[in-house]
């Protein structure tokens, strides 16, 4: 792997490969790709909001070229806002998805987080948590863009002479997660399957499938990995995150086997070599998630009441 600086911007991967990155990569700070061969051009995600997204696109424009190149495909790996707010804004291009991901999109449209975001003053401990994870971002007037094509398990891409291959992961950390991997470049862009330097978030699971993941990136001929949210990293930065959601697995596990309900697992579970990384309270979600599988329960999820017990466990840690 090169060395990577973890600067916001646009990092040439060589080869007509780049990686746009947002520092520090918590709450909202995504990274994208773009993928560049002959006439045409592919992106992988966009950004929260339609701000960060039009000054992506914006520096992105001397790679595409002054002889107007534009990007013919769009592709988003997953679900969550801040891989897809900005959608509306690559104009002309062919988005694509898994169907799962496609299906879950309107679960938290840009209308309710602009919503929230205007009701936090009022919300105490909760909305000052909120703040802190999404004030840097405007959701009033975004309009999500939905995907024109869609597709399940692989999906073969041409972007030029190369080869994009769409690798359907999910259920993991939403329902249709998708790796995006250039194998002529040795490169994959995994959305949040990875977050390096961050906790991975589990909205979805079964763990299970994340963890086999996490094993399919290691087995593919790669020596540069793009995360969701995070530094550029290699095989090294996949490894971390399977281990922690063994980790967390494990702990789980013996926490419910217990009779212990999960919120005051997600309070017991010491961290040790995980505590350091960004966003730590996300054990609350990622305990609930678990202990739904144990249980067998496919219930959706009240997201309010887990960014409730996440603003305890962050406020805890602040005092």
């Amino acid at each position: 792997m090169g060395d990577w600086t973890y600067q916001k911007g646009l990092h040439d991967l060589g080869d007509g490969a780049w990686a746009y990155l947002q520092p520090d990569g918590s709450w909202g700070w995504n990274n994208a790709g773009l993928v560049i061969d002959g006439n045409e051009a592919m992106l992988v995600d966009t950004l929260f909001d339609e701000r960060l997204t039009a000054d992506m696109l914006r520096i992105m424009r001397d790679a595409l070229g002054r002889g107007g190149r534009e990007i013919d495909y769009l592709v988003n790996t997953h679900s969550n806002g801040d891989h897809t707010f900005g959608n509306r804004l690559v104009e002309g291009a062919r988005i694509i998805a898994s169907e799962a991901c496609a299906e879950e999109m309107d679960a938290i449209p840009p209308q309710l987080l602009a919503g929230l975001m205007h009701r936090a003053p009022e919300l105490g401990q909760l909305g000052e948590y909120l703040q802190f994870c999404f004030s840097s971002f405007d959701f009033d007037g975004v309009v999500l863009r939905r995907p024109d094509e869609t597709f399940s398990g692989e999906r073969e891409l041409r972007v030029g002479d190369k080869t994009i291959q769409l690798i359907e992961v999910g259920p993991a950390h939403t329902a249709g997660d998708v790796l995006v991997y250039v194998p002529s470049n040795h490169v994959v862009y995994t959305g949040d399957i990875l977050f390096i330097g961050g906790t991975p978030i589990m909205w979805q699971g079964p763990v299970g499938n994340w963890i086999r993941a996490c094993d399919r990136i290691l087995e593919m001929d790669v020596k540069t990995i793009v995360p969701g949210h995070g530094p550029i990293t290699d095989k090294e930065g996949a490894r971390k995150v399977r281990d922690y959601l063994t980790f967390v697995d494990a702990e789980a596990r013996k926490r419910f086997d217990a009779g212990m309900s999960e919120v005051d697992a997600a309070k017991d579970i010491a961290l040790g070599e995980f505590r350091s990384w960004l966003d730590s309270e996300r054990i609350a979600v990622n305990v609930h998630t678990l202990y739904k599988e144990y249980r067998g329960d496919h219930s959706p999820s009240d997201v309010l009441r887990l960014f409730t017990v996440m603003s305890d466990i962050w406020a805890a840690g602040r005092a």
